[in-house]
């Protein structure tokens, strides 16, 4: 048997590498090797994070008797859904259309056309809660295959072309205005859960994009109904379960309505996301809470998540070894039973800190452990006293055997943590942290991107990984780098968004406006992939959307604002339906409506009045706005690295902000006082 995976950069496959089932990665060879063999292909989707995933690859993967069997009868093929989300993103959709549901670990049997026949998710290893086994899944497709080949065919050839009648026709919707997004907010009202936060049921995950959009709501309209939902269910996921009271960051998801247990994998999408959302809502209110775990988000994933390269790792585990058995379960890490914080803190501080973190006899979690919480009528602590506590728990689970790391690099993934740090440290006035997003951006720019700007999707130990970057990587990454320009006045920045949102304007674009997932010339899979839904992450599209108006509103330049407004098209025609599931969309229409606004501070760099009134601009609240700086235009009028800052002036040779929307300019104002009123900011 040959090792397929050794030289993989993904540790999703690395991790697969020794199993018995003879894997191949996601290539050509593959197909021709079923072909050759007149045998299905099996798919197995997954991601180093996913519990189930692991589970399944103990259960069957690692079994003897179930990887001859698919050796034997299949060729099977091994894809990370975080290094391949084009793959992914087909086969789930047919995976949901066939089924109801999706999921990982996702399982898909092929032709060796690539054309999906049966599917599934996770199959136990025997027969459970009205699942298949694996082995009775395995042996009735290879039943069909050989018995039944034309109506394997025939279905696969169904499927096709029901994937293909899915065909989006969003090009002829308007654009988005004040119309569809107060729509949008009344529809997201009906699913709101008033008494927990969020929206839906169990499992709730943290609804990032839906927040930002009723933070700029409120900042565009005056909205308190936008702000209060944003406010509480902040709040709720804050002191529930699902962020770590202890080491800062969230989880991917709660398993219940309250956030009581998380899912405890940790995303950096999710962090990052989360990371500026409470950073922006601090913005909006002032509130302590918000800013605390704004930068204890941050601390996490520069801690926890950052590589040596500068970069930032894709996740943290959800399991890892539970000292007292040395199995791998879910949550070891994190839960505490009140034995072990009497042990840890002594009685007195012990019980203190149960009270304090709800820890209970009975638990929270499993076997008598709690997920540590926040309860808004727990016990108050003076802050030397809570430090203390806090620290020498850190001490005691840093002992723990630590979940594993997928250490690739995404690029999306690394342009929202960009944009969160870098907003941080100018917020905050933390210059560590845009210190972390710089070398960040240096490390996508040195490694991912190449000669023509194109970008790769994964690194792995500052070795590109050989997959082409996909729409989200183009969005997030030039947005990433559009919120570095403002912060540190660094034009560079600005220069390589341009080279991105180009390329989405030359490779990515239809011709109606719409966006697809993946470039003109990337691998023809059955289906191009093209969704303007969010799932965790912001959609591709209207990422890119969101980059393409910021550049525009940067450079004045009209092809590029016009070619956002024709992506947020799909905005006009899914924002009052569908408004969860499109909320990054809502973020960038409200922007669109707004203006967006465009400030450029002007001032000698090292005068600290510059510095408060780029300071003041940023912490402006106008959904969108973009911010220049620099010193006062050169000699030939020309704003420098800046556009924005073409023909600006000092006013009584003291440094000056000027801000313009909708091709009109305020009054030109040196006072911070003055400049935040144009902005809507709050001045914390």
């Amino acid at each position: 048997m040959v090792n397929r995976l050794a030289d993989a950069t993904s540790p999703y496959l690395l991790q697969h590498a020794e199993n018995p089932v003879d894997w191949w990665q996601w290539v050509p060879e593959a197909f021709e090797e079923a072909r050759r063999r007149n045998v299905p292909v099996l798919l197995s989707v997954g991601y180093s994070a996913c519990h189930w995933c692991h589970v399944m690859a103990h259960e069957s993967f690692e079994d003897e008797s179930t990887a001859a069997f698919m050796n034997e009868h299949f060729v099977n093929v091994k894809v990370d859904r975080e290094e391949r989300p084009d793959i992914d993103a087909v086969y789930m959709e047919a995976v949901q259309a066939a089924t109801g549901q999706g999921g990982w670990p996702m399982t898909v049997f092929l032709t060796p056309d690539a054309e999906p026949f049966y599917f599934g998710t996770y199959f136990p290893p025997e027969p459970r809660h009205g699942m298949p086994s694996f082995a009775q899944v395995l042996e009735g497709v290879r039943t069909a295959w050989v018995g039944r080949p034309e109506e394997v065919a025939e279905v696969a050839q169904r499927i096709v072309r029901d994937l293909a009648g899915r065909q989006l026709d969003y090009g002829k919707a308007g654009v988005p205005g004040p119309e569809e997004l107060a729509g949008a907010l009344l529809g997201l009202t009906r699913e709101y859960d008033a008494v927990r936060g969020g929206f839906g049921g169990a499992p709730k995950f943290p609804p990032s994009m839906v927040l930002e959009f009723l933070l700029r709501h409120h900042a565009r309209t005056g909205s308190e109904g936008a702000l209060q939902m944003a406010v509480d269910t902040c709040e709720a996921m804050a002191r529930g379960g699902i962020y770590d009271q202890l080491g800062g960051g969230f989880a991917r998801y709660s398993v219940d309505r309250d956030w009581v247990v998380p899912h405890f994998e940790k995303m950096l999408y999710d962090n990052a996301l989360l990371c500026r959302v409470y950073a922006h809502l601090w913005r909006a209110t002032g509130s302590e809470l918000a800013r605390r775990v704004a930068l204890e988000t941050a601390d996490f994933m520069v801690r926890e998540l950052r590589t040596e390269q500068g970069g930032f790792a894709s996740a943290l585990d959800a399991d890892s070894e539970d000292p007292a058995s040395g199995k791998h379960v879910e949550g070891a890490y994190y839960a505490w039973t009140p034995e072990q914080f009497a042990e840890v803190l002594g009685e007195d501080d012990g019980a203190l800190a149960q009270a304090y973190f709800g820890v209970t006899q009975e638990g929270t979690f499993e076997h008598g452990a709690s997920v540590l919480q926040l309860h808004r009528d727990g016990p108050a602590l003076d802050a030397e006293r809570l430090a203390g506590i806090k620290e020498r728990l850190l001490a005691s689970r840093a002992q723990r055997p630590a979940p594993g790391r997928d250490d690739k690099v995404v690029a999306a993934w690394n342009g929202l943590a960009i944009a969160a740090l870098a907003e941080c440290g100018a917020y905050f006035e933390r210059p560590d942290l845009v210190e972390r997003a710089t070398e960040a951006a240096d490390l996508l720019v040195r490694v991912h991107m190449d000669g023509s700007a194109r970008l790769a999707r994964t690194s792995r130990d500052g070795r590109v990984g050989t997959n082409a970057g996909v729409l989200e990587d183009y969005g997030d990454v030039a947005e990433g780098f559009l919120a570095l320009a403002s912060v540190t006045g660094e034009g560079v920045w600005l220069e390589f968004a341009g080279f991105l949102v180009d390329l989405v304007m030359a490779r990515f674009t239809a011709e109606d406006g719409s966006l697809y997932d993946t470039a003109h010339d990337a691998e023809r899979l059955i289906r191009r992939p093209q969704d303007p839904t969010d799932t965790a992450a912001p959609s591709g599209w209207t990422a890119a959307a969101g980059a393409l108006l910021s550049y525009a509103a940067h450079t004045g330049s009209q092809p590029h604002r016009t070619a956002a407004e024709r992506a947020l098209a799909v905005v006009h025609a899914l924002g009052p339906r569908a408004p969860r599931f499109i909320g990054h969309g809502l973020a960038v229409a409200e922007a669109l409506v707004d203006g967006p606004r465009e400030v450029a501070v002007v001032g000698h760099p090292d005068d600290p009045a510059r510095a408060a009134l780029h300071r003041t601009a940023l912490l402006g609240t106008a959904p969108g706005a973009v911010v220049a700086v620099g010193p006062p235009r050169a000699a030939d009028g020309s704003g420098g690295e800046f556009p924005l800052l073409a023909e600006r002036t000092l006013v009584r040779d003291l440094p000056t902000a000027y801000v313009c929307r909708h091709f009109v300019c305020a009054r030109p104002t040196t006072e911070l006082v003055e400049l935040a009123d144009q902005l809507g900011a709050v001045r914390p």
